[in-house]
């Protein structure tokens, strides 16, 4: 800000240029009033507009961040983005809320009986890893875990330092949102085996099925993130034939030539009709089962019981539409097939994933030789795509747990058992938690174990960047910058297609964008990576980070290290841009020419797919013997006696929220934005039915536990579903009573040790029998 004399000739109108009478040619933008102390003086703005990349979630969308006085006041899309061309969403529009809010801490906090007082980073980093040497000397380096969340999006060098860290201790105990949101999708890839061509393109693709996700929503999912609603439009006009299977008429369903709106938790037996159609019509790829494919007579004996007629009295769908989406798959020429949270949480879902890689291969999708590679790396690594599959390899029994007998899978560690790991007293036992990126009291199923389990710790820890529900029972929490004080880069978005199909980008675009604003004045925060990189150098461990699943994409196998790991400086601190040059060591496109593209790039190749190699006889599997035996228990469940139990009528499923990520921007709290409170949306006749209006305080019960929710009327839903968002609430107790203002977790209807995955431990997270009654909150 700067004082210019009124007399000064020919003062700005506005915003948008100079005078070449005024100071500053430079600036990108100027606004000026006359000063209310000074009146003689009109006062001059600085405006600029910096390029950034959003990482509120996957899709990394290109921003523009306009800067007044050093503060972030307006995020919007970068119109020159190639690949993004101005979209973003709400949740990156809400960056300058999420830096500025009054919620924000400026400092870390450290638990002083019942209170919370600010803390400098250098004494708590002092303090933490002293606690932290003296309990591993005491109880091996199994007591300490570190869990993290969907939050490390954002701070991508943290991921590779904090596992480091932890390795480094000689713990094995890392867990990750992925085994309570996604893990079929891991178990699936293993049984199945990969394609080392790649992928089909959705922008190349005539057909395509959804199940249970809604990527005009979450951004992911099949649909690239780059503005997926206009995408889904566009494709639809071009004469994508899109199949969603969703017990919701959702953003995506609306665009769909079918919707088969099925009973939530019967997607598995769906998807085994469909097969079973298009195998008895012909419809298959026999040349390229021939080729290919395995165990393609075990499958076909499989799905055998499941008929047409069978899978819709179950599903609650048209016999007729499913047998019309089998057909439209098969009969197109590419396309895929991508699940979302939903069939994941519902029970079987690596089972639901597993068909859905069935479906794709005994239809032949999948890049054949002199095909365009679809996502070649930028970032990361070229690899060789060749037209050959992966064989299936080994998904499970790596690290064994002390609970359920669940074990590390390809996964990861089965967060669902962390809170019996802490809780289980002997040898073994957790004792010290830190969390980044991740808020477990919202997100971790059985919410009053959790709540338990947080509270027998003898330390836990959590990085965030306002008081939560788990920074509430936290001893120590440490502020991080947020992601407009940082650099980023596209790196990991282009590690999510290694995942599953249908994630990541979709054409080989990459971006770096350093640090738009500083953090706010005053403040003493940390880049999450510097904090394990301080407890590193306190205790003396050395710190070796590499490119994570970058030197070929056909070697997944996640107890495998990346090769070529480099030690990190532990006398003077590296920067986060000189830890970016070692994650992308050897990158097809070098990040020194990435950063030359302030607005994003697509750096196009000609890489094909290359034919396979002479004498090579992998196939892929579509007949692995623990499915098979999966899918024949499925049929034998007394379907019919859930679907009718007067107990629990009504089932409760998952869904995602446009201006929030999972319990990410509930703090910003703006009613423009979104409710304080996740609605137990209702279809409006289940309400009438129960004499219920929208806004009535309702319970909603599980055979395991309660909540209470704000009911609202939503005719997309099928009948006896509740759909709530998850992640919301607060912490059990008085929290409860705030339903209004903070709305309830979902996750405390789930219990850990009833209808779960023996394999992942995810228990039944969606698709929960609840019974719903008048509330008296």
């Amino acid at each position: 800000m700067r004082l210019i004399p009124s007399d000064t000739p020919s003062p700005p109108e506005s915003n948008l240029g100079t005078s070449p009478s005024w100071p500053d040619q430079d600036v990108v933008g100027i606004f000026s009033s006359p000063s209310v102390l000074l009146p003689n003086y009109y006062v001059l703005v600085v405006t600029e507009t910096k390029n950034s990349i959003c990482r509120v979630c996957t899709a990394h969308c290109q921003i523009l961040v306009e800067v007044e006085g050093g503060r972030a006041v307006k995020v919007f899309g970068d119109p020159e983005s190639e690949f993004f061309g101005g979209y973003t969403c709400p949740k990156g529009r809400a960056l300058p809320e999420q830096h500025y809010g009054p919620n924000r801490l400026r400092h870390s906090m450290k638990r002083e009986g019942d209170a919370h007082v600010a803390i400098g980073s250098a004494q708590a980093m002092d303090e933490i890893a002293e606690k932290v040497q003296a309990i591993v000397e005491e109880h091996g380096p199994r007591s300490v875990a570190l869990y993290t969340g969907t939050g490390q999006i954002g701070p991508w060098a943290a991921g590779p330092i904090s596992v480091a860290w932890l390795m480094g201790l000689g713990s094995q105990m890392h867990f990750t949102s992925s085994t309570i949101d996604q893990p079929g999708k891991h178990i699936a890839m293993a049984a199945h085996g990969l394609w080392a061509g790649g992928e089909q393109a959705f922008d190349d693709a005539d057909t395509w099925i959804l199940i249970g996700t809604n990527p005009a929503i979450s951004k992911i999912g099949g649909v690239p993130g780059n503005n997926p609603s206009q995408r889904l439009k566009k494709a639809k006009d071009r004469g994508l034939a899109l199949i969603v299977i969703d017990p919701r008429r959702t953003e995506a369903a609306k665009r769909a030539r079918i919707h088969l709106q099925v009973r939530p938790g019967e997607d598995p037996t769906v998807l085994a009709a469909m097969l079973r159609v298009i195998i008895e019509e012909g419809l298959h790829d026999q040349a390229f089962i021939d080729e290919d494919v395995d165990e393609f007579q075990a499958m076909r004996d499989a799905v055998e019981p499941f008929t047409p007629e069978y899978a819709a009295e179950r599903a609650g769908v048209s016999a007729k539409e499913l047998v019309e989406a089998a057909r439209v798959y098969a009969r197109g020429t590419s396309g895929a097939v991508t699940c979302g949270t939903g069939p994941n949480m519902a029970t079987h879902g690596s089972l639901t994933e597993y068909l859905s890689y069935c479906l794709m291969s005994v239809c032949g999708r999948w890049p054949r030789a002199g095909e365009r590679v679809a996502k070649p790396n930028v970032l990361m690594p070229t690899y060789v795509a060749k037209a050959q599959a992966k064989p299936p390899y080994n998904g499970f029994q790596y690290e064994e747990l002390r609970v359920r007998g669940l074990c590390k899978t390809s996964a990861g560690m089965p967060t669902a058992a962390l809170a019996d790991e802490i809780l289980l007293e002997g040898d073994g036992q957790v004792r010290v938690l830190i969390c980044m990126g991740g808020n477990p009291m919202m997100a971790w199923p059985d919410q009053r174990k959790t709540f338990a389990a947080m509270q027998k710790l003898e330390l836990l820890i959590t990085l965030d960047y306002h008081m939560s529900a788990t920074a509430e029972l936290a001893d120590y929490v440490i502020a991080p910058k947020l992601s407009l004080e940082t650099p980023g880069m596209t790196q990991l978005v282009e590690v999510t297609k290694f995942y599953g199909y249908g994630l990541g980008f979709g054409r080989p675009y990459g971006s770096y964008a350093s640090a738009a604003v500083d953090p706010p004045e005053g403040s003493d925060l940390l880049e999450e990576w510097e904090f394990f990189y301080g407890l590193a150098q306190r205790m003396g461990k050395p710190i070796f980070v590499g490119m994570m699943f970058g030197w070929d994409p056909m070697h997944l196998d996640h107890h495998e290290s990346p090769p070529n790991l480099a030690m990190l400086d532990m006398a003077n601190k590296p920067s986060t841009d000189d830890v970016y040059e070692i994650l992308t060591n050897n990158s097809r496109i070098p990040l020194s020419e990435v950063k030359k593209h302030p607005h994003g790039h697509i750096f196009e190749t000609d890489q094909t797919v290359q034919p396979k190699d002479e004498g090579f006889e992998g196939k892929l599997c579509v007949g692995d013997a623990m499915m098979v035996q999966e899918l024949g228990a499925v049929h034998e469940e007394d379907y019919a006696r859930r679907h009718r139990d007067a107990s629990f009528p009504f089932v409760l499923v998952c869904r995602r929220a446009n201006a929030v990520m999972n319990s990410a921007g509930r703090e910003i709290g703006a009613p423009e934005h979104h409710k304080p409170y996740n609605p137990a949306f209702m279809h409006p006749d289940d309400l009438a039915d129960l004499g219920l209006s929208a806004g009535d305080t309702v319970k909603i019960a599980s055979p395991h536990d309660f909540i209470y929710g704000i009911v609202e009327s939503d005719d997309s839903l099928r009948r006896g579903v509740v759909s709530m968002t998850h992640a919301y609430g607060g912490n059990p107790g008085e929290d409860d009573a705030r339903v209004r203002e903070i709305g309830s977790c979902t996750a405390r209807l789930s219990s850990v040790e009833q209808e779960y995955d023996p394999v992942t431990g995810i228990p039944r997270m969606s698709a929960i029998p609840v019974r719903v009654e008048l509330g008296v909150r």
